[in-house]
């Protein structure tokens, strides 16, 4: 089997392991959606409205406020300082219960220190 073929079965896998999450994410209707997408080197999260498919707050490193405050830090660092940014913007925007939408990454490092973080700024799970 060539490495080609390899590679398209594990985004293929990936893909259906979040659809299947998703899918049972989206059984809490009454709560937004806490997505998240990681890369190798930067992390963003979103509170997501299905209903009316609207994204009601998002962080991410990328932002300059953000770049700015965590340089030089590590990338769980980074994860803990944007799940608590993320947690501020929803209260202000009125959102305190959450469906956690990890995607098709495990509850491990950065996408737990961003839970972690987002939990203590008052985001129910």
């Amino acid at each position: 089997m060539s490495s080609k073929t390899a590679i398209l079965r594990k985004h293929r896998a990936r893909r259906g392991k979040a659809s299947s999450l998703r899918k049972r994410t989206r059984q809490h209707t009454e709560r937004p959606r806490l997505s998240v997408f990681r890369s190798l080197s930067n992390i963003s999260v979103q509170i997501i409205d299905d209903l009316r498919g609207h994204t009601v707050a998002a962080a991410s490193s990328l932002e300059k406020d953000l770049r700015a405050a965590v340089a030089g830090k590590n990338k769980t660092d980074v994860a803990t300082r944007v799940g608590e940014v993320l947690a501020e913007r929803a209260r202000q925007a009125g959102v305190t219960q959450v469906a956690f939408d990890r995607g098709p990454y495990k509850y491990h490092g950065r996408i737990k220190a961003l839970a972690e973080a987002a939990r203590k700024g008052g985001l129910e799970f």
